[in-house]
């Protein structure tokens, strides 16, 4: 019997999937310190992002998918 496998637990925490498969993620900046910082910046650190090209293939790895 094989094992199951299992996905990365800091990946799943950090990454999400959409509908159409492209994967998101929440950018940084954005724990503490709120109030020096700009509405515009809070606004926009705080939307989601995604992921570059490059790192796809290594976090659908991390993910299994």
């Amino acid at each position: 019997m094989v094992s199951k496998s299992k996905s990365r637990s800091s990946a799943t925490k950090r990454f999400k999937i959409t509908g159409s498969g492209k994967i998101t993620r929440r950018r940084g900046r954005f724990a503490h310190l709120l109030t020096k910082k700009s509405s515009k910046r809070k606004r926009v650190v705080g939307a989601e992002e995604q992921i570059h090209g490059a790192d796809a293939k290594a976090v659908r790895r991390m993910l299994l998918q």
